[in-house]
């Protein structure tokens, strides 16, 4: 199953922010060294200008103030910049807050001599979910074994030494579990949902998966006819086909600009050893992460990796794989096809990866363009501003703005369905809309961006797997889990300069990569739409 990261909305790990004075900018994120029993680090004050009103509050006992340090509503000024009142009610307010954060589980993070690092939140549920995430995807192949990736998650549930693809799949079944797996770009994921009674099991055919499937030849040859199924299912939708366009002519000639499942030549040729020579390269200790969230025991888990891991892991030698570079290219694909009813197309430019102190401005310009989908109704009353332009004039079907970050690179922009006559219309609108952003956005918006994203980041959390697969990722990112507190402290210090400086940097006067497909008569030329990225008339 192929992961479509652009639609992801996982929020990776920041460093500790200040709350910059005048439109100051954020300090610069990156990773922290793992130790031996790495917890996330001690709590502090999210700013200068917290410490008086702190000082009111109950002081917390060393033992109590864990990583979470104090909630977001301590901060003196809220996300309009009013200031907070602290009276004996207030105050009363506030430690209750202030104790639901600290209630809130910890992130256990252990490192193993082998390099894995184990991770947990023990949320006392009846289930669990655990997984495995791997620094391994599409990114690290090259032209002759790219689908490799994708083809060997494929194969993992094919059986192994100990059991028959039979054998997996009644085991799966009678423990009432779940097991999938994904790959994307720069990942890997091997993950099952079970009860917690079962986390034993689980860890057990997790690591029976990715260090004993048999690869036989002959699940090898039925596997082949499967992806190519697969990739002509993925070719029918047309929002994969373009984003795959526009990874194609935004990194040109280089490993992001590669599709997932590869191209058909290589499903048909790849071979048993290409797999084997793929697990020993890339599947190595310091790449992987046992991640788990639920109803876990920290010491259990730690004591199931060591056991099933330790020393299979140790033995996979030699140096980890530098990550290939890629550029980006300000270009574009067309694809015309006056035979569909409907023109697809999606406009970026070029982004950050998930440490760079603009990432987090970046995901509230992209909340503050939005989503709309005519079969939703409504538009007029949205907060979006290109949502009423857009129910105003009937210019779309549908938009979404999305914003995919990788490692040091990343694409901020928007997807659109359009009438064929109404592509050029729209394309100006978007445009318009993202110079508006660059030149006059205003307080409120901003206020309301930060509070939907803030919803939306507490709303993906819920359930046992969404939160394994938040720390998964923000280990493989930052070697630690990011309290939510010390995001939504990062998100309340963007403000209306911050966006406009910020999207003058990425967006004004930047050539965008487009990937259009359809009935795309009326989209500009590229000369045209590169100009418009400068100034608007209209």
């Amino acid at each position: 199953m192929v992961g479509p990261s652009f639609l992801s909305r996982q929020l990776r790990g920041v460093s500790f922010p200040s709350r910059p004075q005048g439109g100051g900018r954020l300090p610069a994120l990156g990773p922290q060294v793992a130790t031996p029993e790495a917890h996330p680090p001690s709590s502090a004050f999210f700013a200068a200008e917290m410490a008086a009103a702190a000082a009111r509050v109950m002081l917390l006992p060393a033992a109590r103030r864990r990583f979470w340090g104090f909630s977001e509503s301590l901060l003196i000024r809220g996300a309009a910049g009013r200031s907070l009142y602290f009276g004996e009610n207030r105050l009363r307010s506030t430690q209750a807050a202030t104790q639901v954060v600290l209630n809130v589980p910890e992130t256990r993070v252990t490192c193993l001599e082998s390099g894995l690092r184990v991770a947990s939140e023990d949320s006392g549920l009846s289930t669990c979910t655990v997984g495995l995430w791997i620094d391994a995807g599409s990114r690290y192949e090259n032209e002759k074994n790219n689908g490799t990736a994708h083809f060997l998650e494929h194969m993992a549930f094919k059986g192994t030494k100990k059991r028959s693809q039979l054998d997996l799949e009644l085991e799966i079944e009678n423990m009432g579990a779940h097991l999938n797996a994904y790959t994307s770009r720069e990942q890997t994921v091997y993950y099952a949902k079970a009860f917690s009674k079962d986390l034993p099991r689980a860890v057990e055919i997790l690591a029976d998966i990715i260090q004993n499937s048999t690869l036989g030849e002959a699940e090898i040859e039925r596997e082949r006819g499967v992806i190519l199924r697969e990739m002509q299912e993925v070719e029918t939708n047309l929002q994969e086909v373009v984003f795959d366009y526009l990874h194609a002519t935004a990194y040109q000639n280089t490993a992001l600009g590669r599709t997932i499942l590869g191209p058909t030549e290589n499903i048909k040729s790849i071979s048993r050893k290409d797999l084997v020579d793929y697990i020993t390269t890339h599947y190595k200790g310091p790449r992987i992460v046992l991640a788990a969230a639920g109803g876990v025991s920290h010491d259990e888990l730690l004591d199931l990796a060591k056991f099933h891991f330790g020393d299979s892991l140790c033995a996979h030698k030699g140096e980890i794989p530098a990550l290939p570079p890629c550029t980006f290219t300000g270009s574009e694909i067309r694809v015309r096809d006056d035979k569909m009813p409907l023109a697809h197309l999606a406009i970026a430019v070029e982004a950050v990866g998930w440490a760079h102190p603009d990432t987090i401005c970046l995901m509230v310009a992209n909340t503050l363009i939005g989503n709309w989908d005519r079969s939703f109704g409504g538009g007029m009353n949205l907060s979006s501003k290109l949502a009423q332009l857009t129910c105003h004039g009937n210019l779309c079907h549908s938009f979404q703005s999305f914003n995919t970050s990788y490692t040091d690179t990343g694409l901020w922009g928007l997807y659109m369905v359009c009438e064929p006559a109404t592509v050029a219309d729209m394309l100006h609108v978007v445009q318009k809309e993202w110079m508006r952003l660059c030149t006059s956005v205003t307080e409120s918006e901003v206020a309301r961006a930060k509070n939907l994203l803030k919803t939306n980041m507490l709303l993906q959390l819920d359930g046992s797997t969404p939160i394994c697969e938040d720390i998964g990722r923000q280990m493989l990112c930052y070697n630690r889990r990011i309290p939510i507190p010390e995001l939504e402290a990062r998100i309340d210090a963007v403000n209306a300069e911050t966006i406009r400086e910020v999207c003058t940097k990425y967006i004004y006067n930047r050539s965008p990569a487009i990937a259009a497909v359809g009935p795309i008569e009326q989209l500009p030329d590229f000369k045209q739409i590169c100009s418009n990225m400068c100034w608007l008339r209209g």
